[in-house]
């Protein structure tokens, strides 16, 4: 397995976000995340990427994992330029001080997902989908076989979207295994082969088109419209 999640608890202030969630995926694996808001499905992500210590359990993952987390999230008024946002790709190569060599691999990375001549631009003066390229440039440089994906076509116009989902298919087509956060169910459906719809615990996890049952859904939803913010901790995740 190239990802596998054992009995894991993710918890802020001792609630769980994630839920005792156990499942595992293949090397070369492409499974969606799926399910209501405040289900816990960003919080899975940075567990598994590290960005987060489990409260319980255990996440085993084969190599490195690299982590695309929603843009909302990032701070984009840091004056960086594209060259040297996509060049923190490099960051486990070459750690904190060492000096990274201009061997190319930038400006190639920024020509694969469409930015050809943006390396000296700001990374203040891009539109959204000029961000989310680059931020999938950053993720060819770090070529790690684990991929996370954070809501990678959210508020993208339809040409960036179908290029960078281009880039996904690669990625698969080379054996890399993704996990990705998605709200398109249609998407969903024509993409990605196993799900897991999550409503802090685990409604289903396996073959998208069972996964993503009606009777499934109406059980997600419930599940998220019953949990209670204010409930007691849970004390297994102490």
């Amino acid at each position: 397995m190239s990802l596998a999640v054992r009995n894991l608890t993710v918890s802020h202030d001792r609630r769980p976000a994630v839920h005792h969630l156990s499942f595992t995926l293949r090397r070369g694996g492409l499974m969606a995340v799926v399910g209501p808001n405040g289900a816990g499905k960003s919080s899975l992500l940075r567990a598994i990427a590290g960005l987060h210590s489990p409260a319980e359990g255990e996440i085993v993952a084969e190599g490195r994992v690299a982590l695309l987390p929603q843009q909302a999230g990032l701070d984009r008024s840091f004056p960086l330029s594209c060259r040297e946002a996509v060049m923190l790709g490099l960051w486990a190569e070459c750690g904190g001080f060492g000096r990274i060599a201009e061997d190319g691999r930038v400006l190639r990375a920024l020509e694969a997902v469409g930015l050809s001549g943006f390396a000296g631009r700001p990374v203040g003066s891009l539109s959204t989908g000029q961000f989310q390229r680059l931020l999938f440039a950053r993720l060819l440089l770090q070529d790690a076989p684990v991929i996370l994906l954070d809501e990678p076509f959210n508020a993208l116009d339809a040409r960036t979207a179908a290029d960078l989902l281009a880039l996904v298919r690669r990625w698969n087509g080379e054996g890399r295994t993704i996990l990705a956060v998605l709200h398109d169910l249609d998407l969903v459906r024509d993409e990605f082969p196993e799900t897991l719809l999550l409503a802090r615990e685990a409604v289903a996890v396996g073959p998208t088109e069972e996964a993503l049952s009606p009777a499934n859904r109406l059980r997600a939803r419930r599940m998220a419209e019953g949990w209670d913010p204010h409930a007691e901790p849970c004390a297994r995740a102490a």
